[in-house]
């Protein structure tokens, strides 16, 4: 049975944990609150492009591109983002098991996976074909190493190396709250049913300067470009949610464990002051006899 000074010293480490889970909370929270701001503005211009592409794609008279080419090869390449860093929660294992759901769905296809973060590569590797993992020079990267890295990636596809490229992330909802997907990213390709909605809703032709093809050539580049950068960003803002969700529990955890300990140790100096004033006084009414 613990005695008072063995408590003391627990209430003193737990103490001391608080402090850090509160300043790590304090800390996510400041950056959470740049990564929603990110993400929360790029959004609106992603699915803006996505759509104005998917649309002049549909409506163009036989209009191909090499983003949107499927290439007979089974081989796929899935890029994992996750952390670097624990203490965020479920982040990294949530991921690790949409990653798992994603492979066995997926037997036809020859998955190699490549990384952004070490974590659900450490939980995965001996479970995949695991490739390269991509690092930066701080913590988040830039728009120029996403771009670097979807370029890399998009050229394995252009060359027909891979035939399809996924990314599998944390997609921001909220800051309680993320979900975990597996993107197809390449080829970009427009379902002939969503086509002919397309058509319906513009029945009529367009005048374009310069020409569709060449807009479509600028635009489908960007719009494969944007959607990696805002999949990084969704991952970011997620991670930082998720660990200051993480600190909250584990500060209100830590609080709750001071008040159980410090009743304890109030209880245990109560019954020695109690076990002394019984041997006092039965040491003075041994005296009087």
């Amino acid at each position: 049975m613990a005695n008072i000074k063995d408590l003391k010293k627990k209430i003193k480490s737990t103490k001391g944990t608080l402090k850090i889970t509160k300043a790590m909370k304090l800390v996510s929270a400041a950056k959470l609150n740049k990564a929603q701001i990110r993400i929360l503005g790029l959004r609106p211009y992603s699915t803006e492009l996505e759509g104005t592409v998917r649309t002049v794609s549909a409506l163009a008279q036989n209009y191909s591109n090499e983003y949107f080419l499927p290439k007979m090869n089974n081989q796929a390449i899935v890029l994992v983002i996750s952390s670097d860093k624990g203490l965020c929660g479920g982040y990294n294992s949530q991921l690790a098991k949409t990653v798992r759901k994603f492979k066995a769905e997926h037997k036809d296809e020859d998955l190699k996976f490549v990384w952004i973060g070490k974590k659900v590569r450490e939980l995965l590797s001996k479970e995949v074909n695991s490739g390269k993992t991509y690092t930066f020079a701080k913590i988040d990267p830039t728009y120029e190493e996403v771009r670097k890295i979807a370029d890399e990636l998009g050229q394995l596809f252009i060359t027909g190396e891979v035939g399809k490229v996924y990314v599998a992330y944390n997609s921001f909802v909220s800051a309680i709250a993320f979900d975990s997907k597996v993107r197809q990213i390449l080829p970009m390709q427009v379902a002939e049913k969503v086509k002919e909605e397309i058509k319906t809703q513009y029945p009529y032709d367009f005048k374009y300067d310069p020409s569709a093809e060449t807009i479509l050539d600028t635009l489908v580049p960007e719009v494969y470009l944007t959607t990696v950068y805002t999949c990084m960003l969704d991952a970011i803002a997620s991670e930082h949610g998720s660990r200051m969700n993480a600190m909250e529990n584990a500060s209100k955890n830590s609080r709750e464990m001071v008040k159980k300990l410090s009743l304890k140790m109030n209880k245990l100096r109560q019954a020695k002051i109690t076990t002394e004033l019984i041997e006092v006084v039965s040491g003075a009414e041994s005296l009087n006899g």
